[in-house]
């Protein structure tokens, strides 16, 4: 359903996003489908989306990178949905829309005349993804925080220093529910397309509605914590850095900062002991499995960082390196960006847009880290400024 104007090839070229969300996981859902190749059209209140005032920091057109980092490739519409005119310009885009996403507490579209009851009557073929906190029953009139998930999903009673080194539970340094969560409604907004155009199915041009959670989306990913809770009964606490099923699997310090060392096998740690010029400890019989490490993991990691604190981490890691031997240092952002540029990862996005006087800018931002051999990702259009596109000719009236 998409027009000329913005057409682009991409895996998801030819797809009409009509975007209600706003803030970070249905932003961030959408940017990646921008990303292939859909048309996504951001629609927002006149205010325009709310982590447009999240700065400092801005980017070099002004705009806050918060914003600017879930946002590039859509066209900015404003629909004041206050406004009987807002509302049935907001239903004309939805009407035309292959995928209609919106993350508002649950009952407020409907409201607007905008569920998706509504909406796939006048639209049978749409893909109409909601994304909430808990749910639209019980957990209707709970807010969605990205803070509040991670606290009363489990992940802060898991994250943090162990309770024995006077640890309090932590958030993770990032929202990182709301990633998880745009990335589910990515997912399931493509099986519902793929279902839509599956022949001969009673699936055959119709759509559905997705539905995606932020508590759901936690539980699901906490995955072997999950999993070891519901088969024994036992909610696993604190452990800082350290694995609760394997052993050496976590940072020791080095003589000048620390190492993160991801030992994974029996032969790994024989590598890993030898380097070190500590062979014997592998065939200790407190350290000669896994099972046997885990269990005697704080003489372990004594034993370890005695001999690691006697020479700088980059040594040990080249070794460790050498020997194949998963190690690495506890990088910054800035570090990590510049490794997976050095590994010819092409880990930044770059878009062009002119600032307040005129001047044309250079904006930059994470790439999509998904690859494809034919249709790669598209990075053609900045984020927008809030109504950007209101009087665009592509518009339907």
């Amino acid at each position: 359903m998409t027009d000329d104007v913005h057409a682009q090839q991409g895996p998801l070229s030819g797809i009409r996003v009509a975007d209600f969300s706003r803030v970070l996981a249905g932003p961030h859902a959408t940017m990646i489908l921008a990303d292939f190749g859909a048309d996504v059209i951001k629609i927002e209140s006149p205010e325009g989306d709310g982590t447009r005032q999240w700065n400092p920091p801005t980017n070099a057109i002004g705009q806050s990178t918060y914003f600017a980092g879930v946002n590039r490739g859509k066209r900015s519409v404003v629909c004041d949905l206050r406004s009987e005119e807002g509302k049935a310009r907001a239903a004309e885009l939805a009407r035309t829309a292959d995928v209609v996403i919106e993350n508002f507490k649950p009952g407020t579209m409907a409201k607007f005349g905008l569920s998706y009851d509504e909406v796939a009557a006048e639209n049978p073929g749409v893909v109409y993804c909601s994304i909430s906190g808990f749910g639209d029953a019980e957990g209707k009139n709970l807010p969605g925080y990205d803070l509040l998930v991670q606290a009363v999903g489990g992940l802060m009673s898991i994250t943090g220093r162990a309770d024995a080194d006077g640890g309090e539970p932590t958030k993770v340094g990032v929202a990182l529910v709301d990633i998880l969560t745009g990335l589910n409604s990515v997912i399931g907004i493509q099986a519902a397309l793929r279902a839509r155009e599956t022949p001969g199915t009673e699936m055959t041009g119709r759509g559905q509605h997705v539905k995606v959670t932020l508590l759901g989306s936690l539980l699901s990913a906490l995955a072997n914590q999950t999993s070891s809770t519901l088969e024994t009964g036992v909610s696993p606490g604190r452990m800082g850095n350290a694995h609760p099923s394997i052993s050496p699997y976590e940072t020791f310090a080095a003589a000048d900062q620390s190492i993160a060392l991801a030992v994974g096998t029996d032969g790994q740690f024989a590598r890993l002991c030898d380097v070190l010029g500590i062979s014997e400890l592998a065939t200790d019989p407190r350290y000669a499995t896994n099972v046997d490490r885990v269990a005697n993991r704080v003489s372990l990691r004594v034993a370890l960082e005695e001999r690691l604190q006697t020479r700088p981490a980059a040594e040990w890691i080249e070794e460790f390196t050498a020997a194949v031997i998963p190690a690495g240092r506890v990088n910054t952002i800035a570090q990590a960006l510049e490794l997976a540029d050095s590994l010819g990862l092409e880990p930044v996005a770059e878009t062009h847009a002119l600032d307040d006087e005129g001047v044309e800018r250079t904006l930059r931002s994470v790439a999509t880290p998904i690859s494809f051999s034919a249709t790669p990702p598209r990075y053609d259009t900045p984020p927008p400024r809030v109504g950007e596109h209101q009087d665009a000719e592509w518009l339907p009236r």
